[in-house]
């Protein structure tokens, strides 16, 4: 799809792996997958991403409970990547 332009933004990246935005959000606070934050816009760079899924890592942080729809922290409480 957008392989050739380099980074996506969250809204790309999702249709491009078939899950929703707030999937792709949770997963980046986590640190399931990785991002850049340019201001304050989330990009991904695809072939990094199909690295990451292509180890498991993204797989196995989805089925251990750490990207789950419904997550929720205490207020003032998250890390954020760095």
């Amino acid at each position: 799809m957008n392989a050739s332009k380099g980074l996506l933004s969250v809204k790309e990246l999702a249709e491009e792996l078939g899950v929703s935005v707030d999937t792709i959000r949770r997963a980046y606070w986590k640190g399931a997958i990785p991002g850049f934050k340019i201001c304050k816009v989330l990009r991904f760079d695809l072939d990094h991403i199909r690295q990451t899924l292509r180890t498991g890592s993204l797989g196995m942080a989805v089925r251990a409970g750490a990207v789950r729809v419904g997550d929720s922290r205490p207020r003032g409480t998250r890390k954020r990547p760095r």
